[in-house]
């Protein structure tokens, strides 16, 4: 089995715009983070692999696992570990073609009914959420709420990383309920101090894991 890590940050530079996307890579993974997910909607493909690249030499360096969102296109130029596909993005099972079956593939879901179709199509972990309210993602949607993350995790046999108002105060209810571990973004990128906001939440989803 691939090795999934527990404390995902998803770097941003249009919810908060201090820190570029390599700062950001860097801070989180002095705080902690063992995944680093590059997500950028807009910008040219040229300029987009160019700042994967960079990203995934500091991941390398680190022993972090490098992931990039949606686009299969910049995972493969960059050499990235992985890619994190939505309902509506490329396809799951061509994506597992065309980057075979050692690097990692993610995939969102807000339901049980999703889960289970990320599950037939063969992601190595599934993202749920929102769990709670966020303004992180406009299209995230309404929260889905702690209950239906643990009636899927009981159900389906694969990693789940919490994401959508995760913080701090929350984490250990995601781990008791069976969260393998958490995905933030302005948790962290929308922080004064993102490697300060990156430990807090290392340590923890580290005391809830001890106690959960």
């Amino acid at each position: 089995m691939k090795h999934i890590g527990r404390l995902h940050v998803l770097t941003d530079v249009v919810l908060q715009d201090r820190f570029s996307h390599l700062e950001l890579t860097a801070m989180a993974i002095s705080g902690g983070a063992d995944t680093i997910q590059f997500r950028q909607k807009n910008g040219s493909t040229r300029e987009l692999i160019e700042i994967a690249k960079e990203m995934r030499i500091l991941c390398s360096r680190a022993g972090v696992i490098f992931i990039v969102n949606d686009r299969i296109d910049i995972a493969i130029a960059s050499g990235a570990d992985g890619v994190h596909l939505g309902q509506d993005d490329f396809p799951i099972s061509l994506a597992r073609d065309l980057l075979g079956h050692d690097r990692i593939i993610g995939g969102s879901a807000s339901s049980i009914e999703e889960a289970r179709k990320c599950l037939s199509e063969g992601v190595d972990y599934i993202g749920f959420g929102p769990i709670y309210r966020t303004k992180s993602k406009h299209d995230a949607g309404p929260p889905c709420g702690i209950h239906a993350m643990k009636q899927a995790i009981n159900e389906i046999p694969l990693p789940f990383i919490a994401i959508g108002g995760v913080d701090s105060n929350n984490i250990h209810e995601l781990i008791r309920a069976g969260a393998h571990g958490i995905a933030v973004i302005s948790a962290v990128c929308c922080k004064r101090d993102p490697e300060k906001a990156t430990r807090a939440l290392k340590e923890a989803l580290n005391y809830g894991s001890n106690i959960g």
